[in-house]
Parts: structure tokens; C-alpha cells; sequence
């Protein structure tokens, strides 16, 4: 399969390796910034552009792999009689932003990337959809060469997939720097608590998390959580957290 990519970030990187390693051929890398197309262009060995009109339009499959502000105006600049498959990788973007394109899908992968980090995407179930039941089948096809987990998903489900992954990605890891924070204060390393880090997420692999849940909240003691909430007294915003949270917790007991 001939694969134009069209970014150079994150996403653009790791599913153009993984395009590569499965077979396919990548045939250009676009990007805004030249310097960007032609570093991701030099690593997959094919041609970087920076001008749509250079677009070549006989390839098979076309992946938007750029941030989802840029969606859009990306979509709206493409030439619309492309006749490959269009497709986008974001968990936030509805299928119906390719709907001017005949052949369009979704490739979504619910897993955090950085260039210079190696992903296993043999654990990673990519959100495939298809436009039509042919495109949704070919595109897990592509999918499955090196996610096998991948699975078929509409845009409300993937979007579903993406707000739970920002929860358990995004949000645990604020609270992670508001814990390193905290124990910065008092003089303490970051690394105690590490060990409870890994104990937590090893425990959700195989159990459902409220099963799970340690805590003061879901003991309901009142006497530990008033302390926590006087030595934080000179953080409100804290304190609000804290108090959200441990209803949240209280209220599945």
C-alpha cells in the first residue's frame, strides 16, 4: 500500500514506523515546515513537501496525523478528488469532518506518543471506522498488521475511548506533579511513592478499579480526611480536589 502522511509530530512518526515495518510504502511526508517534512522524510526514506499542490494524489491511503485544531483546515485545503482512502488518527474528531471525501476513516490509538519513545502496539487496541463497511474492514485490515487488538468503533465511542484516556492519562499525571509538589515542600523525594504508583496501576489490569479503591474516603474516615484537608489549608484549589475526588469515591461504596 502507497502511504502519504500528512504531519511530522508524534502520531506522524510512530505510524509511519510502524506503516514501514508492516510492508507499506510511504511515498511523502507533508508538513507546514519544511525542516519537519524532511526530518521524518529522511528517517522513512521518501520525499518531504510543504506545498499541497505537490501532493501526489495516486496513493492508496492518506493519514492526517496533525494536532486537532489543524484538522479542519488541513481537510478543507486537500484536494477532494483524492481517491484513496482520507483518514485521521484523533479520538476527538468526528468521521463526518472527512465527509467530502468518497473513501474516509478513523485510525485512533488511545495510547499516549513522543517521538523518542518506543510504543508496542501488539498491546495497543487502535479505534478503527470506516465510512462504509468496505473502508471500515480495509482499514482494520491495515490496523490489525501491527495493533492485532484493533477493534471497530463509531466516532461516539471513540470519543467515549478519548475522554477515558485523558482521565486516566492526563489527569493522574497532574496529580502526580501536585504530589511531587507537595512532598518538594516538605522536603521529601518523589521516588517514595512510586512503588504505590505501580502498585495501583498493576491492580486495574485485573480488577475493576472501585474494587480496588484503598483510601480514607472509602473507609469514610472522617478524622484522617479533615487532617489532610488542614495541612493543605494555604492550597484551596487542593482542597477542592481533594474534596471532589473523595466524594466521587464515597459515593461507590
Amino acid at each position: 500500500m502507497n502511504i502519504v502522511i500528512l504531519g511530522s509530530g508524534n502520531a506522524a512518526t510512530h505510524f509511519g514506523q510502524q506503516f514501514q515495518k508492516t510492508g507499506h510504502h510511504i511515498v511523502q511526508i507533508y508538513s507546514k515546515t519544511k525542516a519537519n517534512a524532511n526530518a521524518l522524510a529522511f528517517a522513512l526514506h521518501c520525499a518531504a513537501i510543504d506545498q499541497l499542490s505537490e501532493l501526489d494524489l495516486h496513493a492508496d491511503l492518506y493519514l492526517i496525523a496533525v494536532t486537532d485544531r489543524a484538522i479542519v483546515s488541513l481537510v478543507e485545503a486537500l484536494p477532494k478528488d483524492i481517491k484513496g482512502v482520507v483518514i485521521h488518527c484523533s479520538g476527538a474528531t468526528d468521521l463526518s469532518v472527512l465527509a467530502g471525501f468518497k473513501n474516509a476513516g478513523v485510525i485512533y490509538p488511545p495510547q499516549s506518543l513522543s517521538k523518542n519513545k518506543a510504543v508496542d502496539f501488539s498491546t495497543v487496541p487502535l479505534c478503527v471506522e470506516g465510512n462504509t463497511d468496505e473502508n471500515s474492514a480495509a482499514l482494520l485490515q491495515v490496523a490489525q498488521t501491527f495493533a492485532p487488538r484493533s477493534i471497530f468503533c463509531n466516532s461516539q465511542q471513540r470519543l467515549a475511548i478519548h475522554l477515558a484516556s485523558v482521565m486516566v492519562n492526563n489527569f493522574t499525571n497532574i496529580l502526580y506533579q501536585m504530589a511531587y509538589e507537595l512532598l518538594a515542600e516538605n522536603d521529601l523525594s518523589f521516588d517514595l511513592i512510586k512503588p504505590i504508583i505501580l502498585e495501583t496501576a498493576e491492580k486495574v489490569q485485573n480488577h475493576i478499579p472501585i474494587t480496588v479503591q484503598t483510601g480514607p474516603a472509602i473507609r469514610q474516615d472522617s478524622t484522617t480526611m479533615q487532617k489532610h484537608l488542614q495541612f493543605i489549608s494555604n492550597k484551596p484549589d487542593l482542597q477542592q480536589i481533594y474534596q471532589l475526588l473523595s466524594q466521587e469515591i464515597t459515593k461507590r461504596k
